[in-house]
């Protein structure tokens, strides 16, 4: 139970800052909203993948990561559009 919780905050931390390298320009989001976007995209992205059952191959599991990062980035656009809009921010720096 530990290690599973261990892993996702890691694997979490990791999607949700490549999530943050891939959105162009300068987010203003902090670290642990960083983790939560990951954390989010990570978990949804592992349902779908095995729905679809694309998380059952041998090796490492590529389309699943990608839908995940796919997920962060949509995650960190969603999070920074509404912080924007909610404190009057125009979105340009």
């Amino acid at each position: 139970m530990i290690g599973a919780i261990v892993s996702a905050v890691v694997i979490g931390a990791i999607i949700g800052a490549l999530g943050r390298l891939l959105v162009p320009g300068k987010q203003k989001m902090s670290i642990g909203l960083t983790l939560i976007v990951g954390i989010v995209a990570a978990l949804i992205g592992t349902l779908i993948a095995q729905a679809f059952g694309w998380a059952d191959t041998r090796g490492i599991d590529w389309i699943e990561h990608i839908l995940q990062l796919v997920l962060a980035v949509v995650g960190v656009l969603l999070v920074t559009r509404m912080g924007a809009g909610r404190t009057g921010r125009t979105g340009r720096t």
